[in-house]
């Protein structure tokens, strides 16, 4: 930017000559021409973008592996998450800086953190799993029933009641999802009940993350909170996945020796799950909490267009109706929060 230019009238009255009078500035072409707002636009489509791209292609990729391409470890393949995960957020937050380092303080708190890590991993163990069983328009249709879960145990744990509209606005999310489990051609019983306890598991996460993590010192950056849950997480699920598939590792590394795409599959999709979580953070930063909100209602049904697309399973009409109907009801239970408080 140039710099403001001085001059000082002279003339017989000494009075003047104290006079200072400004020039402004000359308008630099950023300025005159609004590009810094439109590189910032620019930027938070990208981010978006990003955000969209990580979100759907790791459940993509999920699917892909866990259904089409015969790896069938969905614990292991999440505890590889859960290191990948540890790796990234230590590398963006002590290398790249993108949010100061915290620290643990104290026992209490790594016990509250271990008990957050158990629910987090119980969470996307179940979520992978369901997908080996389920269409991935059928695993976001259940999944979008997160409200549900969140109203529930807010008020059991909590006590926290909502207003009447607000609870009536969930009416059609879990009407919704009835149609649609009954109208799924390629419905399976565990895959359903693995689902519901993922959807269920994440939103007893985000009640109880509110509850444990309130006090000033023990409050932790998303960013920082992944980077101590993720290590922890892969620790608890090393003795669950031996001890249910067996010597995955050495199978993958057989499988690797038989063809190497699945190196390419494994580490694409580690990095994706990781960008799960810097894209949610980087969203929130560049926009806020209720765009990411908006967002993830709009990415279920997105997700759900692109894999029929892609892996062409079939679809009924009372299956998609009740899929629109359940996101409705999000929508609808977002503008209740909004709109009405909860009674005293």
């Amino acid at each position: 930017m140039a710099e403001t230019q001085t001059w000082t009238r002279r003339g017989s009255n000494p009075k003047l000559e104290q006079e200072v009078i400004d020039i402004p500035p000359t308008p630099t072409g950023e300025g005159k021409y609004g590009a810094f707002p439109v590189s910032q636009t620019i930027t938070t489509a990208l981010i978006i973008a990003a955000w969209y791209s990580s979100n759907i292609g790791v459940l993509l990729l999920n699917k892909y592996l866990l259904s089409f391409f015969g790896y069938r470890y969905p614990i292991f393949l999440t505890m590889l998450h859960m290191c990948a995960c540890s790796i990234y957020s230590f590398l963006a937050i002590s290398w790249l800086e993108i949010v100061p380092m915290q620290f643990i303080v104290s026992r209490r708190q790594f016990l509250k953190i271990l008990a957050l890590s158990f629910i987090f991993s119980f969470s996307v163990v179940c979520g992978n799993t369901s997908l080996r069983y389920l269409p991935v328009s059928f695993n976001q249709a259940i999944g979008a029933t997160t409200p549900f879960f969140t109203a529930i145990f807010a008020f059991i744990i909590t006590c926290k009641r909502e207003s009447s509209v607000v609870y009536m606005a969930l009416v059609p999310v879990v009407f919704g999802i009835v149609i649609a489990s009954n109208s799924e051609p390629l419905f399976h019983l565990f895959g359903f009940l693995v689902c519901l306890g993922s959807t269920a598991a994440r939103a007893l996460k985000s009640v109880v993350q509110g509850l444990l993590l309130t006090s000033e010192a023990e409050k932790l950056h998303s960013m920082n909170l992944l980077m101590y849950m993720a290590p922890i997480a892969a620790l608890l699920l090393l003795p669950v996945t031996l001890f249910v598939e067996g010597n995955v590792l050495a199978i993958t590394i057989e499988k690797a020796r038989e063809n190497t795409f699945i190196i390419f599959l494994l580490l694409g999709n580690m990095t994706m799950a990781y960008l799960v979580n810097l894209t949610n953070f980087l969203v929130t930063k560049h926009t806020s909490a209720l765009t990411l909100q908006v967002l993830g209602n709009a990415k279920a049904a997105v997700a759900a267009v692109i894999s029929v697309l892609i892996f062409k399973n079939p679809v009924t009409v009372m299956g998609m109706t009740g899929f629109v109907i359940t996101i409705i009801g999000v929508i609808l239970y977002s503008e209740a929060k909004k709109r009405f408080k909860a009674p005293h």
